[in-house]
């Protein structure tokens, strides 16, 4: 299914920790959002988001829980896995992407997550 594939090809980015790759997944005007903060516009904005803790992270894992896709969209409930210093840091989140499937192309993203308990984590690596 060309939806599960366009899906696949960002988390390999993201694993892969590769900003230029991740930025090639996205339309020339998608949205990343981590609700409910505003959202990042463009590939060069969704660079900028994923850049701090890309590269603070010694590796990244994006585990899928579930994920349903059906054509132009996916569902996925992630565990994010990050680690830095050593230490592992996970926080439990819900994706909805909207993809343009005739392009490959991501062009919304609104990641779910409670982000109190994670800034709380994260607090002493200043992130």
């Amino acid at each position: 299914m060309e939806a599960e594939r366009i899906v696949r090809r960002f988390l390999d980015a993201v694993e892969a920790r590769d900003l230029d790759a991740l930025a090639a997944c996205f339309s020339e005007d998608a949205r990343y959002q981590n609700v409910p903060h505003e959202p990042a516009v463009g590939p060069d904005a969704i660079r900028r988001l994923f850049a701090p803790i890309l590269a603070r992270s010694e590796a990244v894992r994006w585990e899928l829980v579930n994920a349903a896709y059906r054509p132009g969209q996916a569902f996925l409930e992630r565990v994010d896995r990050f680690v830095i210093d050593g230490t592992e840091y996970a926080v439990a989140c819900n994706g909805v992407y909207e993809l343009d499937e005739a392009r490959g192309l991501i062009i919304e993203v609104r990641d779910y997550v409670d982000l109190g308990p994670w800034r709380e984590r994260l607090a002493h690596l200043g992130l």
